[in-house]
């Protein structure tokens, strides 16, 4: 049972005065069935549902009851109780204000609908940073979070992967993502959109200086075309590896997921040890080949050349370390 498809059905007939199981059904995207199941629970919870039969009949409210939900929605109703969660809210500071919200939240909540809640609540718990590695310190995350709500411009000194490593930038801040527990600013500078990781901000200044936030930007479609090209950018060749049994059970928890597909996908049998070669995608040879090391004896690069000769330069210079060349 969803609590916030009960959240949606009190909701709506306090919108709409008088609705059918039928129509609720085709509001809430579920069966005849299901919809009078909800109606019989939203009515077990206490709150004052009634049938009113005959043509033109359905259910509605008991005149003169209102939640005190108006205008919030499912959707908003339940961001609520998972923003109270661990993670990005305490990130931005506002864990709080999240807390105090979500306690007022369950305050006017029907008692049935109250339980329900503070179930969902007691079985969810979000750790968003990745395993194998420390949260991002990111001293100037509450700064962007002002920027992007005043629309206001800031001037940054950035570190970037690239020569000049250090830059200067000054940015109209159009939103903020969180991948995997790592923030990204997605700002603009000059006539160009560009994203920033926040934790390689070395320096930031908000200015007063204002601008106006493109009503046509989508921040979730840019974030999507960002990754979509981004992929695109990063795997520039491709190479032809052999994987032990055991090499291939290891191999999502060392390399990427696409990888991994690549290798599904293109795996062929070489023998009868259990041996396969598959074609994966590389970015640079330096970087496959310590990639690919990760994976030690259970596997051997075969093409292309010069990754096959890094690799085995590289256990060259390892056997040499430990005196074994």
């Amino acid at each position: 049972m969803s609590a916030g498809r009960l959240l949606s059905v009190l909701l709506l007939l306090q919108s709409r005065g008088r609705m059918s199981a039928r129509g609720l059904a085709e509001e809430l995207g579920v069966s005849v069935r299901t919809a009078y199941r909800d109606l019989a629970r939203l009515q077990a919870t206490g709150v004052p549902v009634y049938a009113e039969p005959g043509r033109g009949g359905g259910y509605q409210l008991l005149d003169g009851y209102r939640t005190r939900l108006t205008g919030m929605n499912e959707g908003e109703a339940r961001a609520l109780f998972f923003a109270g969660l661990p993670g990005p809210a305490a990130d931005l500071g506002l864990a709080a204000e999240v807390t105090a919200a979500r306690l007022k939240l369950l305050a006017a909540l029907p008692t049935g609908l109250r339980e329900e809640a503070a179930r969902s609540a007691a079985v969810f718990h979000v750790d968003a940073p990745g395993w194998y590695r420390e949260p991002e310190q990111t001293p100037y995350l509450s700064l962007f979070v002002d920027a992007v709500l005043t629309q206001r411009v800031v001037s940054v000194h950035y570190r970037r992967w690239r020569a000049p490593q250090e830059v200067h930038r000054r940015l109209r801040p159009y939103g903020l993502v969180v991948k995997s527990g790592i923030w990204y600013l997605v700002a603009a500078a000059e006539s160009r959109i560009a994203t920033y990781r926040v934790a390689q901000v070395l320096d930031a200044m908000l200015s007063d200086e204002r601008f106006d936030r493109p009503q046509d930007f989508d921040l979730g479609a840019y974030w999507t075309s960002y990754l979509d090209d981004f992929q695109t950018r990063r795997y520039t060749g491709t190479a032809t590896i052999r994987l032990s049994p055991r090499g291939r059970r290891r191999l999502p928890d060392s390399l990427p997921p696409e990888v991994v597909r690549a290798v599904d996908a293109t795996a062929t049998a070489v023998g009868d040890d259990g041996w396969v070669e598959a074609v994966v995608p590389t970015e640079s040879t330096g970087h496959a080949c310590g990639e690919l090391l990760r994976l030690g004896i259970d596997v051997e690069v075969v093409a292309p050349t010069e990754l096959r000769q890094a690799m085995a330069d590289t256990v060259g210079v390892l056997a040499g370390a430990y005196g074994l060349a």
